[in-house]
């Protein structure tokens, strides 16, 4: 992975966007100081790199999705492997490759209890899966995306 550098115009870009994702490019140019155009090629070429994304962030538990927990996982085999594995569950919101206690740390988010034994026990039962410990989400008290741009 290679870092794409950017500059304090991309960085204003990103700060508008991540306070409101909808922010028409007329508006993105009256805070940096560009035309519609040239905000319009910047965005775009931010997110043709990878460096941005602009998506919708929902509430889980208000669209029915109840039981949400993170998992610590630990494998004996190729740590990637069962990463890519997880990663093609559709409860599997989040997969991280760790140090520390644990080699995976995964976000579930299911629909209920019932549903997220289900998927607790298609990871449980993985080949290269050793344990899993399951934090499960009492509330959440903070979640922002508004980093990365100092």
């Amino acid at each position: 992975m290679s870092i794409i550098p950017i500059d304090d115009i991309d960085r204003e870009l990103i700060r508008t966007l991540q306070a409101d994702g909808r922010t028409s490019y007329s508006q993105l140019g009256r805070v940096v100081g560009l035309s519609d155009a040239a905000c319009r090629q910047r965005v775009m070429r931010l997110l043709d790199d990878g460096v941005l994304d602009i998506v919708a962030v929902t509430d889980p538990v208000k669209l029915g999705l109840g039981y949400q927990a993170m998992l610590g996982i630990n494998v004996s085999g190729d740590t990637r492997k069962v990463a890519i594995d997880i990663g093609l569950l559709d409860d599997a919101v989040y997969v991280v490759m760790a140090t520390g206690r644990f080699d995976l740390l995964v976000e579930v988010v299911s629909r209920d209890g019932d549903a997220f034994v289900d998927v607790s026990n298609t990871i449980r039962t993985m080949d290269e899966v050793q344990s899993v410990e399951v934090m499960s989400y009492l509330g959440i008290t903070k979640q922002t995306y508004d980093w990365g741009v100092g």
